[in-house]
């Protein structure tokens, strides 16, 4: 792998976690409750003056990156993708007692047959809830899945139903896999078109945030709004606007944490996405070193760079 490439794969690893990390300071607040909390605008760890867990510090990322790192885990330990131990990952990774953890994600791992049978528990739940449940949980981790080789499309979907079986989650991962990977390996900018027929192989109510995040104003993106701040299609939205719009990455992802919602979970695919976009090196060492798991971080993301290659 050369050297651009390995830049923009550390890029949208480590773009993921500072997303993560900078959008707890704004997780579920609307924009005017952002202003108010941050008046000159959330751009550092060090203006975090509000979070809804009571543990959190300055520099530490959430659930979005912690299942994103067991995936990593999985792919170290086992040097290639297995779907099954990644499962296993994220169930004892919920054991362990996470900060948080979406409802869905906690209703699906706890389940006695999860051990055994993941893919099953996650299609019954959504079933249960009358297919009604399409949270961002499953499009909050896969960003990694985009960095590997292989069939992305097929890994990022069973990654996703892990989870989150509901087509609009599976096909808002994928497409944000697929941006990543295009950008990596293929220096390829995926285009409208591109990714609403991707859409349409899971979902018809995915090409109107396909649209909607062709605007270079994100405020018609509506972030924040009430009812739907952790829809999968609004995160898979704020990547695809960062994917088409920002022109560097420190913009990029300010603006779309400063949007408020589920700020931690949109910035998380959106700091992917932009990483990849303009590589590592192009994230401020505040950002990147200031995370405080940096060190571990940096060594698993270097470990998982000799497996890809």
């Amino acid at each position: 792998m050369d050297e651009n490439k390995k830049d923009k794969v550390l890029g949208c690893l480590f773009g993921q976690a500072v997303g993560d990390a900078l959008g707890m300071g704004a997780e579920f607040l609307n924009k005017q409750e952002v202003r108010e909390k941050y008046p000159n605008g959330l751009r550092h760890y060090s203006d975090i003056r509000y979070s809804i867990y009571r543990k959190m510090h300055p520099g530490d990322y959430t659930d979005d990156t912690e299942m994103m790192e067991c995936i990593v885990y999985s792919l170290i330990k086992e040097r290639r993708f297995n779907l099954m131990d990644i499962a296993q990952y994220f169930r004892r990774w919920l054991e362990y007692g996470p900060s948080d953890a979406g409802l869905l994600t906690v209703e699906v791992l706890r389940n006695p047959s999860y051990r055994y049978d993941p893919l099953g528990v996650s299609k019954s739940v959504w079933e249960n809830s009358e297919r009604t449940q399409a949270g961002n949980g499953g499009v909050m981790r896969t960003s990694v899945v985009g960095v590997l080789k292989g069939d992305v499309e097929e890994m990022a979907a069973d990654v996703c139903r892990l989870t989150h079986y509901d087509p609009r989650c599976v096909g808002s991962s994928v497409i944000v896999s697929l941006a990543i990977h295009n950008l990596i390996y293929n220096n390829y900018t995926m285009g409208v078109e591109d990714i609403v027929q991707v859409g349409k192989k899971y979902d018809d109510r995915i090409e109107e945030y396909v649209k909607l995040a062709t605007n270079p104003n994100i405020e018609v993106l509506q972030l924040d709004e009430h009812g739907s701040r952790g829809y999968t299609l609004k995160a898979m939205a704020a990547a695809l606007w960062a994917l088409w719009h920002p022109t560097n990455f420190v913009e990029g992802l300010v603006t779309i944490v400063n949007e408020g919602g589920d700020a931690d979970t949109n910035g998380a695919p959106a700091g992917a996405v932009l990483g990849a976009r303009f590589g590592y090196d192009a994230i401020p060492a505040e950002y990147t070193e200031g995370l405080n798991n940096y060190k571990d971080l940096k060594s698993n993301f270097m470990e998982l760079l000799t497996i890809i290659q």
